[in-house]
């Protein structure tokens, strides 16, 4: 038998080896001009990196430096009750060795960071002196330093500090946004095959929470349980679910309850971890509103849960009364009723599932619950002052139990709705 090829047959061979090498070639080139704008777009879209933040006091001034490693641009602004300078950054990572906060030195007694909202990072002062920004300035890389922004915080008389508050440097004010309407609770909702419910992340970003006693910040532990919740309710296929935050952001109440009126929300449940003085205090919570608190550690709660803005350096003085007096209308006490109803229920859920503090159900002037027309409560899932309730809720078994007594209350909630034609 002949082996051999033909001449013709050869030179098409070779033919098409050379264009098959061709065209690795090309795919090579291809392969490798996408790998440089990818290198490229990491570049572009990398945020800058604040690896310092450092207080010195020097007589009558104490100086802030921010250590960068680009230009960055910035703004402040200066409130009142408390006395706090915030500080105002584009988006970048922190890379430091605190969680969000640290002890201050000087006019500031304490300082927070963390991500604001999406492209602002912020900074707060905690002030013990009434001081106001000097001088601020960019100095460039220098003997191995990177960029740093330096903010000089001058002793001034109160008078002059009152007169700076709320002036905010190099920024220009937010439109505010259009309120959605008012809206009866159940009979105008979008006709949908799923309900939805808006899980909300308590704090975030340069507002950490409670701190606790296992080292994990009330706003990350949250997170990971209102992700889980998320899980395990749209996996039923009966359930959407829309978190308000899914990252270490932070969010006015006003902005998280407004998620749940502008989606047109059937529950909202804002997830929070309590802490108190008493060590062995544990146990889960359901709050829902009232302008009377059930008892003296729900006011202690609403004082301490309502100062979050405060904390993320938000100014209130400019806030409308338009929720607190909506509390009078029919459509708040009825949309109250229907929050005490899911409560009671998932309290009852939570009982063979979950430990649960004595009198489970409580009543708070939350302003995270003031949503006018969406049923809300505010679940304390346990203690992180008990070292016990902070390692269940920072476990994936001790989520998924709460995730799961939360599911089995919303499908009786909802059975209950349908029944009254909801």
């Amino acid at each position: 038998m002949d082996n051999s090829v033909p001449f013709k047959n050869k030179s098409m061979m070779a033919g098409n080896l050379q264009a098959i090498g061709v065209l690795q070639r090309v795919v090579l080139l291809v392969f490798t001009l996408m790998g440089s704008l990818l290198m490229v777009a990491g570049v572009v879209d990398a945020k800058p990196t604040v690896s310092g933040l450092r207080l010195g006091p020097n007589g009558d001034t104490t100086r802030l430096v921010i250590d960068v490693d680009e230009e960055i641009s910035y703004s402040h602004l200066v409130l009142a009750n408390p006395s706090r300078i915030v500080i105002d950054l584009p988006e970048v990572d922190f890379d430091l060795p605190t969680s969000g906060a640290g002890a201050g030195k000087g006019a500031v007694e304490r300082f927070r960071y963390g991500l604001f909202r999406a492209g602002v990072s912020r900074v707060v002062l905690d002030l013990k002196d009434k001081v106001l920004v000097d001088r601020a300035f960019v100095l460039p890389p220098q003997g191995g330093n990177k960029y740093r922004v330096v903010f000089d915080l001058k002793k001034v008389t109160d008078g002059a500090f009152s007169a700076a508050v709320g002036q905010r440097q190099q920024t220009t004010a937010s439109p505010t946004p259009q309120r959605a309407p008012i809206r009866a609770v159940g009979t105008s909702r979008p006709a949908r095959d799923k309900r939805l419910i808006v899980v909300d992340a308590g704090h975030g970003g340069v507002d950490p929470g409670n701190l606790g006693v296992i080292g994990v910040p009330e706003k990350t532990i949250v997170l990971e349980l209102s992700r889980e919740i998320k899980r395990v309710l749209e996996a039923t296929g009966r359930y959407d679910v829309v978190l308000t935050r899914n990252r270490d952001i932070y969010l006015r109440h006003r902005d998280r309850f407004e998620v749940a009126r502008d989606q047109e929300a059937d529950l909202f449940i804002s997830v929070h971890a309590d802490s108190i003085d008493n060590r062995k205090v544990r146990g889960a919570t359901v709050y829902t509103l009232s302008e009377r608190a059930s008892d003296a550690e729900s006011a202690r709660l609403a004082r301490k849960e309502n100062r979050s803005d405060l904390i993320a350096g938000i100014d209130l003085s400019g806030e409308s009364d338009e929720v607190t007096s909506i509390l009078v209308d029919l459509a708040q006490r009825e949309t109250m009723n229907y929050s005490s109803r899911f409560a009671e229920i998932f309290v009852d859920e939570m009982e063979n599932k979950v430990l649960l503090r004595s009198n489970p159900h409580r009543f708070a002037s939350l302003l995270v619950l003031k949503a006018p027309d969406v049923p809300s409560v505010l679940l304390e899932a346990g203690y992180l002052t008990n070292r016990a309730d902070a390692k269940i809720m920072n476990s994936s078994e001790g989520r998924r139990q709460m995730a799961t007594a939360l599911r089995g209350a919303l499908d009786r909630y909802f059975q209950v709705l349908a029944a009254d034609g909801f």
